[in-house]
């Protein structure tokens, strides 16, 4: 078992996906035309912004300080999804493809700390109302990325 460091710090990388998330769901709402779209990209922008709130909470609860922004390699990949996007003949399609890349890794993400750490209580139950949340977003990105093949 992993002890309380290594749980922050496990927390303040999820925290950091959380930012990238918020930026990536910002880039994919600037990238589509479809009303429908951007509205569902806007309410993920605020979901994933609450979940973040919620992190830092709780990393501050444990005694850490919080992540003040995203990873480095978030945002070489919002470069790459830019680029790929402006060079696609699909933007909606190539937009939903890589949130659902993101939304599968975040599930992974949350899967190994909740597998990885005996967590508090009451982390436990934000971290899994969290990976809930995400995989009702996957789940509709999936469904609408059916709609667009």
């Amino acid at each position: 078992m992993k002890d309380r460091d290594d749980l922050v710090s496990d927390l303040n990388e999820l925290l950091e996906k959380n930012y990238d998330a918020v930026n990536g769901y910002k880039n994919a709402a600037d990238d589509v035309k479809n009303a429908e779209l951007k509205s569902f990209f806007s309410s993920y922008i605020t979901q994933r912004s609450s979940f973040s709130q919620d992190l830092q909470r709780e990393i501050r609860a444990l005694g850490g300080d919080p992540a003040k922004d995203g990873s480095a390699a978030a945002g070489l990949h919002r470069t790459w999804m830019d680029l790929k996007t402006a060079l696609s003949s699909d933007k909606e399609e190539t937009v939903l493809e890589e949130c659902i890349r993101g939304e599968k890794a975040a599930l992974e993400d949350y899967e190994d700390i909740l597998s990885d750490y005996d967590t508090p209580a009451s982390l436990r139950s934000v971290l899994e109302a969290q990976r809930g949340g995400i995989a009702e977003a996957l789940r509709k990105l999936k469904a609408m990325e059916s709609l667009h093949d």
